[in-house]
């Protein structure tokens, strides 16, 4: 008998499914589903639509073999959304998500009070709107019989996992996004529930990311034609889904996702309290833990400004810059305001240094640069917290880009190795469920492309940065007043 594996990667956009033998991707199945704005700034999906894109993957994955080969399933998925339940069960409202800006209220009064030294003492990092905690908050506040009703809460993975099963479960990685989690002792925070107003049996079980939260519920058989004893394993968050997909679980070991958001994880052997809480500390899925960078806009910020602005193609824009590191022209990627390091949801993007002699082709460099330079912000807020990166891997689409990963290596001085398949959580997804069900996976190779700093260009980008670095606080007060 085969023993096979499916990793389901639960996206803001759609749901990306891999079917692993414990080597390699066999199969692949994508569904796509809504995403819904009632609001400027809010962030909703219906539980129901991920569902059935599920569902309907997994059929596509498992056409034509034994059902009895697929021996488990486990999960990546998008972090900190708020899936509400009643006490039959059902979903109460479309599940806030981790990019919804709502809460930025509850969340700048849980900083003030009872302030970040507080928060972070309890769970390991500060509020951000995004977070779990302040949605709840939130809906207490603003839709109050909604939340009288509420039996159980659970993040948007966690779902898909209790349709599956009917277990309520979580795993320690996407727990930790919640801001009702202790992160140093990998439980529920008793002082955050009561802060929050939440009750400790409405949240879920809470499971290392290789652990089973049950096997498949009779009902879920008949409708994929799969067989009872096959294990549900909770997974993770997509993040450390990621760096378990491209082997960068090592203490030190460093991933960053160039995707529409941009996320720099480096795993941690020991907790450790950053230097700017602004940047998160969240338990890994290998046991250990990971500090985690978040920028709101990457590859978005580039395709706002090739497809929107310019209405062009990102490789005939490329084609035609060939000089790094000598540009005066510099661009804020502040788009839809900023988490890490800044935690500042007013920031607004910014082009600065514009001139009579500024060309396309400078303001094009300068978008790819700016994202770039964010995540040297962040680089930095490690380092000044002890955590040394020496070199880092990368996933993501906007790794397909050899001119930006050349400007990335160069503005970040460290060499940096791209997979040739850049959909790592996915892949991670389908190796812990590997992991769960008791295989030892051997982590890929890192035969990818390196890319190496070049001193001169690296030292131009040096001086650069250090100008960057000055412009947020120059700006600061023209983003809130702005908002007044």
């Amino acid at each position: 008998m085969k023993m096979l594996y499916i990793g389901i990667d639960l996206g803001t956009s759609s749901v990306k499914l891999a079917l692993f033998d414990g080597h390699e991707i066999l199969r692949t199945a994508r569904r796509s589903y809504p995403v819904y704005h009632p609001r400027d700034g809010w962030s909703e999906q219906n539980p129901e639509d991920w569902y059935a894109a599920v569902l309907s993957g997994i059929r596509e994955l498992v056409r034509g073999l034994d059902a009895c080969d697929i021996a488990g399933i486990s999960f990546s998925g998008q972090m900190h959304g708020l899936v509400t339940l009643d006490g039959d069960g059902k979903v109460l409202r479309r599940a806030i998500l981790w990019n919804d800006g709502r809460s930025e209220e509850q969340a700048h009064r849980l900083n003030e009070t009872p302030g970040e030294s507080y928060l972070v003492e309890h769970t390991g990092n500060i509020a951000f709107a995004g977070f779990t905690a302040p949605k709840l908050l939130w809906m207490r506040e603003n839709e109050p019989d909604l939340f009288a009703r509420i039996d159980k809460v659970l993040l948007p993975k966690d779902y898909i996992a209790y349709r599956l099963t009917g277990r309520v479960a979580t795993d320690v990685t996407d727990a930790s996004g919640t801001l009702l989690f202790d992160v140093k002792n990998r439980s529920w925070s008793q002082e955050m529930c009561e802060l929050c107003g939440v009750r400790k049996e409405w949240l879920p079980d809470v499971l290392e990311s290789t652990q089973a939260s049950g096997t498949l519920c009779p009902q879920v058989c008949d409708l994929l034609g799969l067989c009872p004893r096959t294990k549900v394993i909770i997974g993770a968050g997509d993040n450390a889904a990621s760096a378990v997909g491209v082997g960068a679980t090592a203490d030190g070991a460093c991933n960053i996702s160039l995707g529409t958001s941009g996320t720099m994880l480096v795993s941690c052997k020991e907790y450790v309290r950053l230097s700017n809480h602004s940047v998160h500390f969240f338990c890994h899925a290998n046991g250990s833990y990971l500090a985690l960078a978040c920028i709101l806009s990457a590859a978005c910020a580039d395709e706002w400004w090739i497809k929107t602005v310019l209405q062009s193609d990102f490789n005939y824009e490329e084609n035609k810059i060939s000089e790094l590191g000598n540009n005066h022209t510099y661009f804020l990627p502040y788009l839809a305001g900023e988490r890490s390091p800044h935690n500042d949801t007013r920031a607004r993007g910014a082009f600065v240094g514009l001139s009579l002699s500024t060309t396309r082709e400078d303001m094009t460099l300068a978008v790819m640069e700016g994202v770039a330079f964010a995540f040297r912000d962040n680089l930095e807020v490690l380092r000044k917290s002890g955590i040394d990166v020496q070199s880092a891997t990368v996933c993501g689409g906007g790794a397909s880009s050899r001119l930006w990963l050349k400007i990335l290596c160069n503005v970040l001085d460290i060499p940096l190795r791209v997979s040739q398949d850049r959909s790592a959580a996915g892949y991670g997804a389908a190796q812990l469920a590997a992991q769960g069900c008791g295989m030892k996976v051997l982590f890929p190779e890192q035969d990818g492309v390196l890319y190496a700093p070049q001193p001169e260009i690296a030292e131009r980008y040096r001086e650069r940065y250090r100008h960057f670095s000055m412009l947020y606080g120059a700006l600061k007060t023209t983003y809130d007043d702005s908002f007044n």
